[in-house]
């Protein structure tokens, strides 16, 4: 029995041994399998042929990278800038926006903007700030800040001042700085929203075709329509020229009551107190979900106001630079806040560490409903679809460049995070989301 004893301790070693080894081999194979997979799919998908692409998963819990290509290379990311637009209100901002400041003085209101995006945005639910104004008695004064950022970011393109994803940035947004147009075949002019900017109509004289249109000149309100008789019934969001003069007529014209500028040298505000207007997440869920570029800019603006009372967005990018994005593998070139502008350049190896510090402060179930979820919700709605939503990231698209960065939770249970970009092609954006999309199912069903 003794001697039994002592053969069976080392076959038993042995045997354990063998197995670790076999587990590791098939691990590894496995492993090697899908890296191969994928490297066929990047080399041979027509698509990816057009332009250049980028990608990095990265798996938190092993602390490994399950797979990269041109990881280290920077990429225009468009609208991903808003991944680190998203971790700059986690980092400054509280659980709810300021909406307003004020002082009262006497029989006198003062107020300025926080940069909140919410007021009058009928794409939010906040009514705080609307409430408040119209229910003071004292006489309202609106004070324009002293230095007031420009109304657009640098790179953007200056030709799409008329689209509604190009609205001016402010220190305080009213009805989401743009105007709504609808065609209607009852009136022979558009139906204006608010009714304030009927006064901008004209009819475009010169204008022909069958289409419904409205043009806004390049700086100024002046808004040219083309309703042609039959048109189908259309709406268009053209933003507007803001300045000082047109917020408080246009508040005087919807609180019913006048509300007059007051310049800032002459206004106090050291005594002010902060109305706050609406949850922090519906503003990040909007933004996320269907790429709002109006609640970016303005978070950073927020932001800026906290950090040094000074509505700025370099104030805010280079205090997250300096405090909170040292430790990224790459440097980021960082400009705005929605990635309009073609000066951002990330790598995706960046972009998947910070999506890892995103990850280790906000509770899954809550980054996942921020985020949109592929072939449920948000831009990738009819995207990544299976049974549960296995994608959960932010889109970024501009001409000839389209990302995709976020989680993705494997059918195996496990989270990994990527970054996957593309710049440059040629083709259609359709082609290169199919070739994305058989990527991220290989390594959902694989992985």
């Amino acid at each position: 029995m003794k001697i039994l004893r002592r053969l069976k301790a080392p076959i038993l070693k042995n045997i354990f041994r063998i197995f670790i080894v076999v587990l590791v081999f098939t691990s590894c194979s496995s492993s090697k399998v899908l890296t191969s997979q994928l490297d066929e799919t990047l080399e041979e998908f027509p698509a990816f042929e057009t332009g250049f692409t980028g990608i990095m998963i990265y798996d938190p819990v092993a602390k490994k990278v399950v797979y990269e290509h041109n990881s280290e290379k920077y990429f225009t990311p468009a609208s991903n800038t808003k991944l680190f637009t998203f971790y700059t209100g986690l980092k400054i901002l509280g659980d709810s926006a300021a909406g307003l400041e004020y002082v009262v003085k006497e029989d006198s209101l003062l107020f300025r903007g926080t940069g909140d995006p919410s007021f009058l945005y009928d794409k939010l639910e906040s009514t705080r700030v609307l409430d408040f104004l119209k229910t003071r008695n004292e006489t309202l004064y609106y004070v324009p800040p002293i230095f007031r950022e420009e109304h657009f970011g640098p790179g953007w393109s200056w030709d799409d001042y008329n689209y509604y994803y190009s609205v001016e940035r402010s220190d305080m947004p009213v009805f989401g700085n743009y105007a709504t147009f609808t065609s209607t075949s009852e009136a022979e002019i558009p139906v204006a929203k608010p009714k304030f900017f009927y006064r901008f109509l004209l009819k475009d004289s010169l204008a022909t075709g069958d289409n419904f249109r409205v043009m806004r000149e390049r700086d100024q309100n002046k808004f040219l329509y083309h309703q042609p008789a039959g048109a189908e019934k259309r709406s268009r969001e053209v933003p507007f020229v803001y300045s000082p003069q047109l917020v408080t007529e246009l508040l005087s014209d919807t609180l019913q009551k006048p509300v007059k500028i007051l310049p800032s040298e002459k206004a106090d505000f050291s005594n002010s107190k902060i109305l706050y207007s609406i949850p922090a997440d519906s503003l990040y869920k909007r933004m996320l979900q269907v790429s709002d570029n109006l609640i970016a800019e303005q978070l950073l603006l927020m932001s800026s106001q906290v950090i040094s009372d000074t509505l700025k967005t370099d104030i805010a990018i280079d205090y997250m630079q300096k405090n909170y994005l040292q430790d990224l593998p790459d440097e980021v070139i960082w400009v705005d806040g929605s990635g309009l502008s073609v000066y951002n350049k990330f790598t995706p190896r960046s972009v998947v560490k910070l999506l890892e510090k995103i990850s280790e402060e906000v509770p899954q179930k809550r980054l996942f409903q921020l985020l949109p979820a592929g072939g449920e919700s948000g831009t990738i709605k009819n995207f990544y679809k299976a049974e549960e939503p296995y994608v959960f990231a932010k889109t970024g698209t501009i001409s000839n460049v389209h990302a995709l960065s976020g989680y993705l939770k494997t059918k195996s249970g496990k989270v990994l995070i990527f970054s996957f970009m593309n710049n440059n092609y040629t083709v259609p954006s359709a082609e290169i989301k199919a070739g994305m999309e058989l990527i991220l199912r290989n390594i959902y069903l694989n992985y």
